[in-house]
């Protein structure tokens, strides 16, 4: 992966990161990147196979965990502080989808859907707290436009979207004095594993007319397009990175103007 010339060589050099959702598309992006600019990596998912693929190519430590369970992030944890003695930047990247008419929504859809998109990122900040106070370091969670703005058919995702977004300007306020700061991401339609499954289990047989749905809402018209992993990973890197200091508590549209209109 080309490694994104928009970012001084070495930027992140030695600062300790903890990626979640590596084995997939976005995550597997951010880990590369910020490999690309010297940071030493801690990667989890609960994909073991690919998870290892992928740290070993990148000289990761790879720790393979399924943080539904909320023990999970502090086992996760202990493996970063006991190689590496600190941690820099923790980034939320792992997630899923869920959607359907909210009448014939089941309690197994609403908790996976919790479980990974909000329980595991409000856990696992909270069990990386005491070693990002020590280093002054960063949490970016990695939300959704769909948790700035609702979205039809999609309830249970926008709830748990919507509560990393204040869960993520809680936090902010909660760890300034502490030299934390706390920065949410918000992309819309990403080109990546998660959307090939959403036009594959929601498409009704059709997957590309479901994805010309999709982009029909862009205010780019025929221009319209998702985004890249890459591109999602250079505002994660971004944002923690030292050229964001002062950027704390803040919800960053990443979603070509969608969102502008409401």
């Amino acid at each position: 992966m080309n490694a994104a010339p928009i970012f001084a060589p070495g930027l992140m050099a030695d600062r300790v990161v903890l990626v979640t959702g590596a084995a997939g598309g976005v995550g597997g992006a951010v880990a590369e990147l910020l490999a690309s600019l010297g940071a030493r990596l801690v990667l989890t998912d609960v994909d073991g196979e690919a998870l290892r693929g992928r740290a070993e190519s990148l000289g990761a430590l790879a720790v393979v965990a399924d943080l539904r369970d909320a023990d999970a992030p502090e086992r996760v944890l202990r493996h970063v502080l006991e190689t590496y003695g600190r941690l820099d930047g923790l980034a939320n990247c792992a997630g899923v989808w869920v959607e359907g008419a909210s009448e014939e929504a089941t309690e197994s859809d609403w908790q996976r859907c919790i479980d990974v998109n909000l329980k595991a990122v409000f856990f696992l900040c909270s069990r990386a707290i005491p070693a990002l106070k020590e280093s002054r370091g960063a949490i970016v969670n990695v939300s959704s436009d769909a948790g700035v703005v609702g979205n039809a058919g999609a309830a249970i995702y926008c709830a748990s979207k919507g509560g990393v977004g204040l869960l993520t300007r809680s936090l902010a306020r909660e760890l300034a004095p502490h030299g934390v700061r706390v920065n949410a991401l918000c992309p819309s339609d990403i080109q990546s594993p998660m959307l090939d499954f959403q036009a594959r289990r929601y498409g009704a047989g059709d997957q590309d007319a479901y994805l010309r749905r999709l982009l029909a809402h862009y205010p780019q018209g025929e221009h319209a397009r998702f985004l890249t992993p890459l591109e999602v990973a250079q505002h994660v890197v971004w944002l923690l990175s030292p050229a964001c200091a002062g950027v704390t508590g803040a919800q960053v549209m990443l979603d070509f103007g969608l969102t502008a209109g409401y």
